[in-house]
């Protein structure tokens, strides 16, 4: 999810909202009534009706009478001191409470302010003050219940694996030479420059279709850099997040890389010289024939071509093999995060799982020399979590939102504050809007266009009977409305941790203000978790965590991915449909999207890599 959407809010401990639902919970089960037998509450209010009643103490009560308030006349300075006193102290109480709550609300905007507002996809919900946004109640008490009921019992079905045998049979092979091979030339046509646009995500496809571009012109690839934006204010470049030695080694024979133009090159105004070339100078998903046709001229011409954004620029098909090839050694062997992210991603994974029974080839592909040694349960004492967990990428940030135009159930407040985000960041659609006909927010989520809520998520976990102590990784940016949308998740969920909460401050200050770099410990953590869910199939950081489980996990690394319009038919019938049925029908719609296909034409070979050109099926 590059950077997942909006600018992240600061990330605070969820532990301490749940810590504060439990105290409740604590509190309001702890009454009399709920701690006593009724019957002994009986006995004891007959029995003092009957001990005042008794005739044994009416000769003495005018005497203990008179000598109560005897007693009181002595004492009333004591009992107006005492009661002077605790008035006192209850101001003073007051007065203290105040001071050190505005200390901390200056703490936090302090926090705050020092991230820059981007790249905290922890909870920053738990201090949100809106009420709770419920769109499914009565599926969600089925669920409570549902869960309440398998607490304890064995697990029927087994989403924390692969359910078709067929995907253990797809091996990586990408890197694997063929007799076939082009090959990298023994002359360069000359040189291509990318500036790359967008987040973490955005730039590695960016990166894998550069090198493509590069081979299928013969050309010599300058190591591609990353254009700042004043979304993600991220001054990143790829040494800070890649390895570039190994980057350069790993592509060795296919094409020559280098780090910088040669000096006779690096003067000319390329701009001035008809080499820039723009995202609006070439079609998205282009084809070979329109680099060959558009672009070849332009290199040979004048020896360099600087590609300036080539956001999905170069299409999946028609494509050679060899290219496709090549695309899929650059994202599944080429690209290694650099040391210090490894070395703190490992830290992350560390402190989710408790212990580990043996180290993965997904793991040693991501974390290189810092992946986890095998260790024996209860002797991580880095380990908070669980020996398993889900990661879930929650794609349900502002500008996602308002971008759908659909209705999240917000009431008219919500209309207003998206209606308002829209006009500032997205002008252009406002303008489509103006001059299309327009289609309701009900068909719109008919059609799948609504991002899954946190509520909507969570009712999927349910179904798929994830239990309510199932150790989940949350991923993504600020979730749009706070607490008010994540207690619906929460109340069924309770186990929710992020880099953030899992991580100390002191171990994420490197990171600080360089959100890609944050996006790649979300990147580890989804990637090396047992099960990954995702709510939008859709975004590249979903696309790609997902390809690189399907390519390194061996068959033991599932994905759960909801069909949106399958889902909004489903939850038509909330008010009606009973909880079994509604299990069956979301388990065959996740069973559906688990199935083991060759990649289809078009399809993205970085989501979907089983093909002959990644990957080698055995039989």
């Amino acid at each position: 999810m590059g950077k997942q959407g909006s600018p992240r809010p600061t990330s605070k401990n969820t532990n301490s909202l749940f810590r504060i639902k439990d105290y409740h919970h604590i509190r309001s089960s702890d009454t009399l009534g709920s701690i006593i037998d009724p019957s002994i509450i009986g006995r004891r209010v007959s029995g003092a009706d009957n001990y005042s009643n008794s005739k044994v103490f009416n000769p003495c009560k005018g005497v203990y009478v008179g000598k109560r308030q005897s007693w009181f006349r002595r004492n009333v300075k004591s009992m107006a001191f005492m009661l002077f006193l605790m008035v006192f102290l209850f101001l003073l109480d007051s007065l203290m409470v105040s001071v050190f709550g505005s200390i901390n609300l200056q703490g936090s905007s302090t926090v705050r302010d020092s991230s820059n507002g981007h790249e905290e996809d922890s909870v920053a919900y738990v201090h949100e003050e809106r009420s709770t946004v419920q769109m499914y109640g009565r599926l969600l008490n089925l669920a409570s219940s549902a869960l309440a009921q398998k607490e304890f019992k064995q697990d029927s079905l087994n989403y924390w694996e692969e359910p078709y045998r067929q995907a253990s049979k797809w091996k990586p092979c990408a890197d694997k030479k063929y007799p076939t091979s082009l090959g990298k030339p023994e002359k360069t046509n000359g040189y291509i420059v990318v500036s790359a646009n967008g987040g973490l995500n955005q730039q590695r496809v960016a990166i894998c279709n550069a090198v493509a571009v590069a081979s299928l012109l013969n050309a010599t690839l300058v190591l591609p850099r990353f254009l700042y934006s004043n979304v993600w204010k991220d001054p990143s470049q790829f040494g800070d997040i890649y390895q570039e030695d190994y980057f350069m080694h790993t592509l060795k024979d296919d094409l020559d890389i280098v780090k910088e133009l040669p000096p006779h090159l690096q003067s000319l105004d390329i701009e001035a010289i008809g080499s820039l070339i723009t995202d609006a100078d070439i079609a998205k998903e282009a084809k070979p024939n329109d680099y060959i046709s558009s672009v070849l001229p332009l290199l040979l011409q004048n020896r360099v071509v600087h590609f300036l954004g080539f956001g999905n620029r170069l299409g999946f098909d028609p494509l050679p093999p060899d290219l496709q090839r090549l695309r899929c050694k650059c994202n599944f062997h080429a690209l290694k995060f650099v040391p210090k992210i490894q070395e703190v991603g490992s830290l992350l994974i560390r402190r989710i799982r408790k212990h580990y029974a043996a180290q993965r080839q997904l793991d040693k592909q991501l974390l290189g020399d810092f992946t986890p040694g095998i260790s024996s349960k209860g002797h991580n004492n880095a380990a908070i979590g669980s020996s398993r967990y889900l990661a879930l990428h929650l794609r349900f940030e502002e500008d996602m939102v308002a971008y759908s135009l659909c209705d999240f159930g917000g009431g008219r407040d919500e209309k207003k504050e998206l209606e308002a985000y829209r006009e500032i960041h997205f002008p252009l659609l406002i303008e489509r809007l103006k001059n299309s006909k327009p289609v309701s927010p009900v068909d719109l989520r008919k059609l799948g266009r609504c991002p899954l809520t946190p509520e909507e998520a969570a009712l999927v976990l349910a179904a798929l009977g994830f239990k309510r102590e199932t150790y989940i990784y949350l991923a993504g940016s600020s979730i749009y409305g706070g607490s008010s949308r994540m207690h619906p998740f929460t109340s069924l969920y309770p186990n929710l941790v992020t880099k953030e909460t899992l991580l100390t401050p002191s171990e994420l200050a490197p990171f600080r203000n360089f959100s890609s770099q944050l996006a790649a410990l979300d990147f580890i953590a989804c990637a090396t978790s047992d099960v990954f869910a995702m709510t939008d199939s859709g975004s590249q950081l979903s696309s790609l965590v997902s390809g690189f489980r399907t390519y390194y996990g061996n068959g033991h690394a599932p994905n759960l991915r909801p069909n949106k319009k399958r889902f909004a038919t489903i939850l038509s019938e909330n008010s009606t449909i009973g909880w079994s049925t509604f299990e069956d029908r979301v388990r065959k719609m996740i069973e559906e999207g688990q199935r083991v296909r060759v990649r289809g034409s078009g399809r993205s070979i970085y989501r979907q890599p089983r093909c002959p050109e990644c990957m080698c099926r055995t039989q």
